[in-house]
């Protein structure tokens, strides 16, 4: 992008920080007192939720849309919108659902752009169709693939290369480098410009991305979900299987390189969270709430292993890679309805 075009891609952005400025101006003197809460808005809020494969719930079944293309974004019929939705109902909260667009393996710029399905099973159009002028709210998350998150975990394991990994999309950073080395790789010269670069670029496209949904839909609420956290602080517990699993939460990824993992994904948070407070949209930081239900907490973990089989089958068990079960799916959803309840009610 041009300079005078990321100059142009902010001016809705301006008018925002604007009108806020002088909303609250303007308010300060019939503030609402501290510790009242608002009222529960009355009428279904007209909704459209967004996404990638974490926002699909890719490995949960049954998908939506088993018998159209649509359903190679293998979204889950229980997905955490359509768990959202129902927790919030509980609570005399209702949402019209106006669609779910989320998608496995969708970039950031499959909001603007048609995404092509895996097997040329054809396309799904941009997701930002999906919106409409009354649209009132706008949930979900992107960013991991445009980083390349799969190509981090195919430069740090031999397996996720090899045939085993045959389904995971995308190639390592550097193939040329071993996944024994991947904890040096990431910590060279080559492996920082490379990361840099991603996140960048991961934070430019977040940014555009919810300044295009103010301008389509101007008076909607816009909430950018994170990533649960992977990796525990405690590593050492990855080195033990969970549960019924043969295979090691991060299968052959040494040790070593875990924090490394960890800290690609803190970064990654970090940027969502920039990028929704630049465009004064709220953000669900999923990272900081899931310590504890890392892929490595045994029983309790809310993450599938690398090659821990998922519900999903294609004539044989496909791996979770590293995405949310249903525990995970039920923590993605209890956070994600509290903050959309925080933001209705304010």
């Amino acid at each position: 992008m041009s300079s005078a075009m990321r100059k142009t891609t902010t001016t809705p952005r301006a008018r925002r920080l604007a009108a806020a400025a002088v909303a609250l101006g303007s308010c300060l003197a019939l503030a609402v007192p501290a510790g009242t809460a608002g009222a529960a808005p009355a009428d279904p809020v007209p909704t459209v939720f967004f996404g990638d494969s974490y926002t699909a719930n890719f490995g949960i079944t049954p998908v939506n849309n088993p018998d159209e293309p649509r359903g190679w974004c293998l979204q889950a019929t229980e997905n955490h919108p359509a768990a959202a939705t129902g927790i919030l109902a509980d609570k005399g909260i209702t949402l019209d659902v106006q669609s779910d667009v989320s998608c496995g393996g969708a970039l950031i710029r499959h909001f603007w752009e048609k995404q092509e399905l895996p097997f040329g099973f054809g396309t799904v159009p941009a997701q930002r169709d999906a919106l409409k002028d009354d649209t009132q709210l706008v949930v979900g998350g992107m960013g991991g693939n445009t980083l390349g998150f799969t190509s981090i975990l195919k430069q740090c394991s031999d397996k996720l290369r090899g045939d085993e990994g045959a389904l995971l999309p995308g190639e390592p950073v550097d193939p040329d480098k071993p996944a024994g080395e991947c904890r040096d790789f990431f910590a060279s010269d080559n492996g920082k410009a490379w990361l840099k670069f991603q996140l960048d670029q991961v934070q430019f496209e977040l940014e555009m991305m919810l300044e295009d949904m103010s301008i389509i839909s101007p008076e909607a609420d816009r909430v950018l979900v994170g990533y649960p956290r992977l990796v525990p602080e405690d590593t050492t517990k990855c080195l033990k299987a969970a549960p019924g699993q043969t295979e090691l939460p991060f299968a052959d990824i040494p040790k070593n390189a875990l924090p490394i993992l960890d800290q690609v994904q803190k970064r990654l948070n970090e940027v969502m969270k920039q990028a929704a407070e630049r465009d004064i949209a709220d953000f669900v930081d999923l990272y900081d709430q899931t310590g504890s239900n890392t892929a490595c907490d045994g029983a309790n973990r809310g993450i599938g292993g690398l090659l821990e089989n998922s519900k999903f089958n294609l004539g044989q068990p496909i791996p979770w890679y590293a995405h949310p079960n249903e525990k995970g799916r039920d923590i993605q959803a209890r956070h994600v309805a509290a903050k959309i309840e925080t933001v209705l009610n304010r």
